[in-house]
């Protein structure tokens, strides 16, 4: 694989991203990410449809840009003769095929820390939205049934106690667990590829996956989504949790068995759901989730603000700059391939471990 460091001509980046508004030109419509890449890049957009027309513009790319577009499947990346970094506009990198982009030397980015403390903030609007059961009460006031609500509350216990158990441990996990403690929530997290003194040091008390599942009162799902994490919620997992429990998932849509859970809601297994994101979007029409009651849904919106879009564009943009100037990027998703080719680490060595820890 050829893998050219520090050459002076600007080398060419092929973007392919969705719902970006049309404008007089490229340099135009990618203004963020120019900031970076302009000194070092010559931007190419492909509005492709398949695999073929998208290598026919794209197999001499040194860079792709990509997002909820068009899937870089292994076939497509056997197809990059030049490529150095695949930069993914988003946390989740399930569109990029990264085993294949590893064996293939191709370094995959991502941004990790953008958009964080939105997604926190959307999480526990829907717990607090789930708590309170406002999907319930909404409906109850529209259709004239203004003194049920209530009794309906009565049977739910105050927020302050409850258990909130988080489902992997990573920035958007930690954002929530800072936020839900002026709540009065007790906070309990399984994941383990975390120290647990990271979440000791977070005021969070680490437990098994088991646990979790009987302790919590509210589950909030964060792992990012792959072949350990697909369906890892489902029917055994819904049986072992609280008949009282809520479910929050603001994060990767099939981690959740979606049949199942419909099942769990339909039977009590659990009490109620609040989503942002689902196995299928947009869902069906004839989806059992959207006439219910005791499920409230919000269409993948939990990272959107004024400022996500342009500050996701200028990371993703930074991070191919980077790698097209020979260096690291800063969110490296397979690590493993940064000794395997011609970039230079320049972030310093961490400092916080003796060599015999």
């Amino acid at each position: 694989m050829n893998q050219p460091v520090n050459q002076p001509a600007r080398q060419k980046v092929v973007v392919q991203l969705p719902g970006i508004a049309k404008a007089p030109s490229v340099d135009t419509r990618y203004t963020f990410e120019l900031e970076a890449l302009l000194p070092v890049a010559e931007l190419v957009e492909v509005a492709a449809t398949s695999e073929e027309e998208f290598l026919a513009e794209a197999s001499d790319a040194a860079a792709i840009i990509t997002s909820w577009g068009f899937r870089i499947s292994r076939s497509v990346i056997a197809g990059l003769d030049d490529c150095i970094v695949i930069g993914v506009g988003s946390v989740g990198v399930d569109m990029v095929d990264v085993g294949a982009a590893t064996e293939a030397g191709i370094v995959v980015t991502n941004v990790p820390d953008v958009f964080i403390e939105e997604v926190a903030d959307h999480t526990m609007a829907l717990l607090l939205a789930g708590a309170r059961r406002m999907r319930e009460m909404d409906s109850m006031v529209r259709r004239g049934d203004w003194f049920q609500g209530r009794p309906l509350l009565n049977e739910v216990p105050r927020l302050w106690g409850q258990t909130l158990g988080l489902i992997s441990f990573g920035n958007v996990a930690r954002a929530v667990a800072r936020r839900a403690k002026p709540f009065g929530l007790q906070v309990i997290a399984h994941d383990p590829y975390v120290s647990e003194l990271k979440m000791t040091g977070e005021g969070v008390e680490p437990v098994s996956f088991g646990e979790l599942l009987e302790r919590s009162d509210y589950l909030s799902m964060h792992p990012p989504l792959n072949r350990e994490t697909r369906h890892m919620l489902s029917g055994p997992q819904f049986a072992a949790m609280k008949k009282t429990a809520v479910l929050i998932n603001a994060g990767r849509g099939p981690t959740v068995d979606e049949a199942a859970l419909i099942e769990a809601l339909d039977t009590g297994q659990i009490a109620a759901a609040a989503l942002d994101v689902l196995e299928r979007e947009p869902p069906a029409a004839d989806n059992p989730l959207l006439a219910m009651d005791n499920v409230i849904l919000t269409p993948h919106v939990a990272s959107a603000t004024t400022r996500m879009r342009p500050e996701t564009r200028r990371r993703v943009g930074r991070e191919v700059a980077l790698a097209l100037s020979g260096r690291w990027p800063m969110s490296c998703v397979n690590p493993t391939v940064l000794p395997r080719v011609e970039l230079e680490r320049w972030q310093p060595v961490p400092m916080e471990r003796g060599p015999n820890r």
